[in-house]
Parts: structure tokens; C-alpha cells; sequence
């Protein structure tokens, strides 16, 4: 895993023996921060990441200054990983949380300017994350939800979606809370 941007940018960072998971290509992650970046003060965003499998993507967000990052999975050995990445780069304001994301909306009192998702292609309710994520009060006024997705699955006709971006076989479906 590499970052591509911010304070660390170029750091190579390992990933445990045992990771299987699909992480977000850097082509990918560099084209969703272009977005982000043009939108975002990172040193004023509090950034939440679901389904953080390796943390790439909650680490760039810190590497670009984000205030506040959680990370949340319900793999312990990537959770245990993350919680030494942090440590190591003295990622202040960054935590690793395992859990179950759905249960961890359940129970969040945090609120964020951005939320980003990338379950497994195959996850149960890839379909309804969406609202389960929007009806969760996570996000704070006018926040931004991004699933990552792959591109057989079309959000368009979603209320909330306000942007849609392909990479490859990707899709990044943005959508804004009320």
C-alpha cells in the first residue's frame, strides 16, 4: 500500500501476510481525492472509513491532515495491523475500531463530514448501504457518503446521489446528507 498524498506521500506502507481483501487501486484512490480535495479542508474533516480492510484509504486521509479518522472492520488481524500503522506515524486523532459496520452505525454518536465504504463486492446489502449509512446520523449537514462499488451496480436513480465516478471496473457513487 502506498500514499499518495499529504505529509506521507510515497510512504510505502506493509500489509500483514494474511490480508485477502480487494484494496482500492492507487489510480482509483488518487482520482477519488482529486475529488475530495477540491471540495474539502482536510485539516477540518472529521473522515469515517468502512470496511477500512488495509487503511488506505482513512491513512491518506491523515496523511493530508484529516482531524479525525476512524477506521472500522470487523477483522481483527487488520484492526491489530492499523492500530500499529497509527501508532507508528503518530496518526493523532486516528483510531482502528473492530466491529461490524452495521452495528457500528447502530451505536456511532460521532458525527463526519465524510464517509467512505468499500464493502466486499459481494456483500449482502451492498444495495441498501446507502440508506443504512444516510439514516444513521453519521454524517454531519451536507456530508458526503462515498461507496465504492463495482461498476455492474448503478445508484442513479437515489435521491441523495449527487456525483458518480468510474475507474476501471470501480465506481465511486457519492451521495450528500440533508
Amino acid at each position: 500500500m502506498r500514499i499518495i498524498g499529504g505529509k506521507y506521500r510515497g510512504k510505502s506502507i506493509a500489509v500483514h501476510r494474511s490480508f485477502h481483501s480487494r484494496p482500492t487501486t492507487d489510480f482509483a484512490k488518487e482520482g477519488l481525492f482529486n475529488i475530495l480535495s477540491n471540495r474539502f479542508d482536510f485539516q477540518e474533516v472529521h473522515f469515517l472509513d468502512l470496511f477500512c480492510g488495509t487503511g488506505s484509504i482513512g491513512i491518506e486521509a491523515c496523511s493530508r491532515g484529516c482531524s479525525k479518522a476512524e477506521l472500522v472492520d470487523i477483522n481483527r488481524q487488520d484492526i491489530h495491523h492499523l492500530n500499529r500503522i497509527i501508532r507508528e506515524l503518530n496518526l493523532e486523532g486516528a483510531r482502528a475500531v473492530c466491529m461490524e459496520v452495521l452495528e457500528f452505525l447502530k451505536v456511532c454518536r460521532d458525527h463526519y463530514h465524510l464517509v467512505f465504504a468499500d464493502p466486499p463486492y459481494d456483500y449482502r446489502v451492498l444495495t441498501e448501504l446507502p440508506e443504512y449509512v444516510l439514516k444513521s446520523n453519521v454524517l454531519l449537514p451536507e456530508g458526503w457518503f462515498i461507496l465504492e462499488h463495482s461498476s455492474k451496480y448503478s445508484f442513479s436513480d437515489h435521491g441523495q446521489l449527487i456525483d458518480e465516478r468510474q475507474y476501471g471496473n470501480v465506481r465511486f457513487s457519492v451521495f450528500r446528507s440533508h
